[in-house]
């Protein structure tokens, strides 16, 4: 009986550390981030090896913008039409992103996020794995030669 306690309450414990403070996701977002894997169900994920184009996030408090950039061999990045605004979001202890364009708006729940990972579901239940993007550049060439 004791075993069985101790099992419990072991599982308890796992499953509510599993779970992210709000506050502190917010503080991971902002950057650059490349889309790694898409989950569009469980039977159906799509990875990436290359992204052509990756998310950029820029937070002033719980406003901000995401933009789509495509980075440059120079280290630079070229600003691409797509951009969205963004509002930070705390509802029922989860995050979630809110977005405006001009033709729509629409929520996304921060599931995870960490200094190098981020996890976000959009409304049709589609998560998004990103890692945090690290810029190849001709210095980054010059030392692996």
């Amino acid at each position: 009986m004791i075993r069985l306690l101790k099992v419990f309450i072991l599982a308890m414990l796992l499953v509510g550390c599993n779970r992210q403070d709000p506050a502190a996701q917010i503080e991971h977002l902002e950057g650059y981030w490349e889309i790694k894997r898409v989950e569009i169900s469980p039977d159906s994920v799509r990875e990436y090896k290359f992204n052509e184009s990756i998310d950029f996030f820029d937070l002033t408090g719980k406003k901000g913008v995401r933009k789509k950039v495509r980075p440059m061999l120079d280290g630079t990045y070229q600003v691409t039409d797509d951009s969205e605004n963004m509002e930070v979001i705390v509802e029922d202890d989860e995050l979630f992103l809110q977005y405006t364009t001009p033709f729509d708006t629409w929520k996304e729940r921060v599931i995870y996020a960490e200094e190098d990972e981020l996890k976000i579901e959009n409304q049709e239940g589609i998560i998004y794995h990103y890692q945090r993007y690290t810029p190849i550049t001709n210095e980054s060439y010059e030392t692996e030669q």
